[in-house]
């Protein structure tokens, strides 16, 4: 199965915060009990420069994956990955245009990985700043 391809804006200081549903062939969602994810945010493919990674192993500001949803609600049996950048953490970002991808991650000793969603990333700068 390709990735997905989704393309998205982060407004520079605000909170990024959407959820992704994965489902099957036959639009079952997908249990994620087993699964571990990770996501990074790029300068081009291949790059060097790494503007933020988000991990299932949510930092204490929030920020991460959740494969409970973005509000922790739901279970992980209902296939929905949330997608978290606090405020604090999208106010650091500094770049215009990015790119990213997100994958999925079952098993530890032979892990298999799934590339679930990939584009670009336009970052819309703030103009007011808190001190």
């Amino acid at each position: 199965m390709a990735a997905g391809k989704y393309n998205f804006t982060i407004e520079q200081g605000t909170t990024v915060d959407f959820d992704i549903a994965y489902k099957d062939s036959n639009d079952v969602a997908v249990n994620l009990s087993d699964y571990s994810g990770r996501m990074q945010i790029k300068d081009k493919i291949g790059g060097s420069t790494t503007h933020i990674t988000l991990s299932s192993s949510l930092s204490p500001d929030g920020t991460g994956l959740n494969f409970s949803g973005s509000s922790g609600i739901n279970p992980p049996t209902s296939g929905t990955i949330g997608v978290f950048i606090s405020a604090n953490s999208s106010s650091a970002l500094d770049f215009s245009k990015a790119v990213y991808d997100l994958e999925i991650v079952s098993g530890s000793t032979f892990p298999i990985v799934t590339r679930l969603l990939q584009g670009s990333v336009t970052l819309d700068k703030e103009v007011t700043t808190v001190s």
